[in-house]
């Protein structure tokens, strides 16, 4: 049997939020000084929605098709500025995936634009744990179709989901997985789930998932 686990990124592996502000901002302003201010809470706030989601949220003051691209815009010059900087990193989450990794295969589904998870595998040198990825900006479909996409693909005959948020949980309900809530990270979860306080406590969770198949069920 393939048992696999799947990471969402923000909130779960890192907190780019700082960064990615910056780099938001910085682009905002260039071409809309003055438009509005972007701090690492409103990227906290919108971490998790889809970035046609993100462009209504933070840009309401422009017509959609404007806002679509000014999203577009920022988001190619976050990739190029986290490739360069990265993030934060969850505390042990190197030494854990690579315990993980000797166990199950990982992947990556995020709700990001595309090239985003290449930055952070770029700058922290990840590749070799990840398996496969996917997100909205390459299929343009929300987190449960590209969770299952990837369970699909890679003939996983189990798997988990390790999340932070409640899209996270829902998405993973959706898609007929297992679901871990990351509860370090940026949301809570309207039900009754297992969860991690710490990165490196997810290889004992998962294996007790993986031995009943009743976490997130």
């Amino acid at each position: 049997m393939k048992q696999g686990i799947i990471f969402d990124m923000d909130g779960t592996l890192w907190d780019s939020s700082e960064n990615v502000a910056k780099s938001w901002d910085e682009a905002v302003q260039r071409r809309y000084p003055g438009l509005r201010r972007i701090r690492a809470k409103d990227i906290k706030d919108v971490m998790g929605h889809t970035m046609t989601e993100i462009a209504k949220l933070l840009f309401p003051m422009l017509e959609e098709k404007e806002a679509l691209h000014l999203t577009d815009v920022c988001g190619t010059e976050e990739n190029a500025y986290l490739r360069l900087h990265g993030g934060v990193l969850y505390p042990d989450l190197q030494a854990t995936l690579a315990l993980l990794a000797k166990r199950y295969p990982l992947y990556i589904v995020s709700n990001c634009q595309k090239g985003y998870i290449e930055a952070f595998l770029d700058y922290y040198r990840l590749w070799d744990f990840f398996q496969d990825r996917e997100c909205f900006g390459n299929t343009g479909r929300e987190k449960a179709h590209n969770i299952a996409l990837v369970v699909e693909r890679n003939q996983l005959d189990a798997a988990v989901y390790v999340g932070d948020i409640q899209g996270d949980y829902d998405a993973s309900k959706q898609a007929g997985v297992g679901f871990v809530h990351a509860a370090y990270g940026f949301g809570r979860i309207d039900g009754s789930v297992l969860s991690i306080g710490a990165f490196c406590e997810l290889p004992d969770v998962a294996a007790a998932y993986f031995c009943d198949g009743s976490v997130g069920h």
